[in-house]
């Protein structure tokens, strides 16, 4: 098959967002733009904003985004999980599940994202890869439109959607919406949850009974003031500053550090300011020191640092409260498995979980695109490897799976959150395997406490339980409700010997 009839092979492919959606009956006449990506992807966020823009400037136009998603990972593949992906980005376009990369071999695709835009007769017109590409893609729509317009080759009829927003009941029952993650404060009997999608964190007691919720349920936006006023934008990582009663919060979509105080009641915004940085350095302070994605964070209470998983930029990166420094702390931003004696001979691929060690010396650092658990020097800003990745070739982020084992012998699947806990094990999210797993920082040696390998929701003894169905985020709640009842008892063996697996009340079901 040419590329000049790419379209003419795929009418097999289908996707969840419309019923039996059919490439050559429904596509032609219309001005086409490929995406492919891939939902455990950074760079594929940062372009779907880019997607709105053009989808929303052409909505009246014959022009569609059509998502490819073409899977880095396993679990990737499966359709329940790109679904629930969909709905997580609040994607309103259709998706196609190309799980075994047949389109994306056919058009000579090699990086995620990549968008290919097709004419509507079928016709390749133009590949271009990586993100900050809107003006480019704006241009190359605009002047498509314009000459396929002229040969009268253009139909207007709208495309079939059958949105999957509108089909999950879900989405209106859950009093949480693909919430992120957690934080503890077991002195005053708290729970504090990122409400993700409801862009808003949620305060309970430690048995899930709601206590209070902080900015404005379902509005996007970055604005500072009273609980009620404030907004925010896909929170993700908290950390919790007992001595101050402040939580910090990775704002991540609005690519920001906030931090809520909760004897005066307000919200402030302590680096970033909405826009997407790509300064690898820092060095500034407040809001002019832009920030990329910041996925978690983790605070040192004897210096009184914020240290911050910036996922977008693949870097770990400080936040001194002092003196409001916001700056790089390790990592070259190179994205890398690389383990080195300083931050600049390091290298990180999504960091995306950070727990301080129980020694303050340490930083814990799940990087989830090379699939292991690291750990930075809090002096030197270097790092070592603790288990999983590629233990030999630095640039190779395909090297996961699901072993349990001592150090590089360990496959992981995208982990996307740790926890050192009291005993000094660290608990780790391995997200896309759907199990929660013990490490010990010492000897490396990695086994499974709960999971059995495929996504669901369903209690019981952990040998039994199932975690993450078809999302990380249940990976996610399962493991800090494990780490939380941990550290309540303050008893690893009580902990380990009623280990059972159950959620919180307000839990996305």
């Amino acid at each position: 098959m040419e590329k000049g009839g790419v379209l003419d092979d795929i009418s097999m492919l289908c996707t969840r967002s419309l019923k039996h959606f059919m490439f050559v009956q429904d596509l032609k006449g219309k001005v086409v733009l490929l995406d492919f990506w891939t939902y455990c992807c950074i760079n594929c966020m940062h372009v779907l904003p880019d997607l709105e823009f053009l989808e929303n400037k052409y909505k009246y136009m014959p022009f569609v985004v059509v998502g490819v998603h073409s899977a880095k990972f396993d679990n990737e593949k499966d359709l329940e999980a790109i679904r629930s992906a969909v709905l997580r980005y609040g994607i309103t376009h259709p998706v196609v599940n190309d799980g075994e990369m047949n389109l994306w071999r056919e058009l000579g695709v090699n990086s995620w994202p990549t968008f290919v835009l097709v004419g509507p007769n079928g016709k390749l017109l133009a590949q271009i890869a990586g993100e900050g590409h809107r003006k480019d893609l704006d241009n190359l729509v605009e002047a498509a439109l314009l000459f396929y317009g002229k040969k009268k080759l253009l139909d207007s009829k709208p495309i079939p959607l059958r949105l999957e927003k509108d089909n999950d009941p879900r989405l209106l029952t859950s009093p949480l919406k693909f919430p992120g993650k957690l934080a503890v404060d077991v002195l005053n009997n708290r729970l504090f949850i990122s409400d993700s999608n409801h862009n808003r964190i949620v305060v309970t007691d430690l048995e899930g009974n709601f206590l209070v919720q902080v900015g404005s349920t379902g509005a996007e936006g970055l604005r500072d003031g009273n609980f009620d006023d404030a907004t925010f934008n896909r929170p993700q990582g908290l950390a919790y500053n007992a001595k101050k009663n402040l939580l910090y919060v990775a704002d991540t979509e609005n690519h920001a550090l906030r931090v809520i105080d909760f004897v005066n009641e307000t919200v402030r915004t302590l680096a970033g300011n909405g826009t997407k940085g790509s300064d690898y350095e820092g060095g500034g302070t407040g809001t002019a020191q832009l920030l990329n994605s910041p996925w978690d964070v983790c605070f040192e209470p004897e210096n009184e640092i914020v240290y911050i998983a910036m996922a977008g930029q693949h870097q770990i990166w400080e936040h001194k409260t002092s003196d409001g420094v916001t700056r790089a702390f390790s990592g070259n931003g190179y994205e890398r498995n690389l383990n080195g004696s300083s931050s600049t001979s390091t290298s990180f691929a999504q960091p995306s979980g950070i727990s301080l060690s129980r020694d303050l010396k340490e930083a814990y650092v799940a990087d989830s695109e090379s699939s292991s658990i690291r750990a930075v020097n809090l002096r030197t800003g270097g790092s070592r490897s603790l288990a999983g990745g590629d233990p030999v070739i630095a640039e190779n982020l395909f090297r996961f799976g699901d072993h349990d084992g001592i150090g590089s012998e360990v496959l992981l699947q995208h982990p996307l959150g740790v926890l050192c806990g009291k005993d000094g094990q660290v608990y780790i999210a391995d997200s896309y395997n759907h199990k929660i797993k013990k490490l010990d920082p010492d000897s490396k040696r990695v086994t499974t406490l709960a999971g059995v390998g495929e996504a669901g929701f369903k209690d019981g003894a952990a040998v039994a339980a199932q975690v993450g169905k078809s999302s990380y985020i249940f990976s996610c709640i399962i493991f800090w409700t494990l780490v939380l009842h941990s550290d309540i008892h303050c008893n690893q063996s009580y902990f380990m010997s009623t280990w059972m697996l159950h959620l919180i009340a307000l839990a996305w079901k």
